[in-house]
């Protein structure tokens, strides 16, 4: 899979918290880059399963010069065991033997605060700011080390439990990519803040511009809310 130095890593969630970011990531104004954008289908037969693929959308930001210069991939969203296969398999095609380079991976997470659990008890924002926490892994670059003077260190007893973020950690852990991880707090009332900052954050980091106006998402009542309201009761 051809992709540029820096891939911003989306899950396209029930939420819409991923696409959201997608949509409104565009070109500076005073940039030369186009847009390129695609469909992916990888087959996941290698790990037996025959019924689905691991599918997504990618956006390539191009320069007049015609390299890659950002590419924002958005990959469906699966359940276990299918989201580790499916993973998986888009992090070989991006880094497989054809590729010259290992880009440095980007991934915002919108994680809701019950599925982030600490021995710090006080995992709110302060003042008016989100609180937007970032991990490194892997190999450090200067993408990863700018993000990281811009968000907050979690703490060292942060537990969490969130599949597709975990799952991600994991992976991206163990074949030792240079990826800078971005988790913001879903359920403190903050959350069209939080999307601003991460996407405001990724484009000033990208030679992008994050159009606010782009943005189609409610974050106070989410499709599966609606259709299940009475989850709501258990939290």
């Amino acid at each position: 899979m051809k992709v540029g130095p820096k891939i911003i890593f989306l899950f396209k969630d029930a939420d819409g918290f991923g696409a959201a970011i997608s949509d409104a990531l565009h070109p500076s104004p005073n940039s030369s880059l186009r847009i390129l954008q695609e469909s992916f289908e990888l087959s996941l037969e290698r790990y037996g399963i025959q019924h689905c693929k691991a599918s997504g959308d990618i956006l390539h930001f191009i320069d007049d010069k015609g390299l890659y210069q950002v590419s924002v991939l958005l990959l469906q969203n699966y359940e276990p065991p299918i989201l580790a296969c499916a993973v998986n398999e888009v992090l070989a095609s991006i880094t497989g033997e054809e590729s010259s380079t290992i880009p440095t991976f980007v991934a915002p997470f919108l994680v809701a605060s019950s599925k982030l659990k600490s021995e710090t008890k006080n995992l709110t924002a302060n003042h008016n700011k989100a609180l937007l926490y970032g991990v490194q892994i892997g190999p450090g670059t200067d993408i990863s080390q700018t993000l990281a003077t811009r968000t907050q260190k979690p703490p060292s007893s942060l537990q969490i439990h969130h599949e597709p973020l975990a799952c991600l950690l994991q992976l991206v852990r163990v074949l030792n990519l240079p990826t800078f991880v971005l988790i913001g707090q879903r359920g403190q009332g903050q959350e069209l803040e939080v999307l601003y900052e991460v996407g405001e954050l990724l484009a000033s980091t990208s030679c992008l511009c994050f159009l606010r106006d782009r943005i189609m998402w409610n974050p106070t009542k989410t499709l599966k809310e609606c259709e299940e309201p009475w989850r709501a009761l258990y939290g």
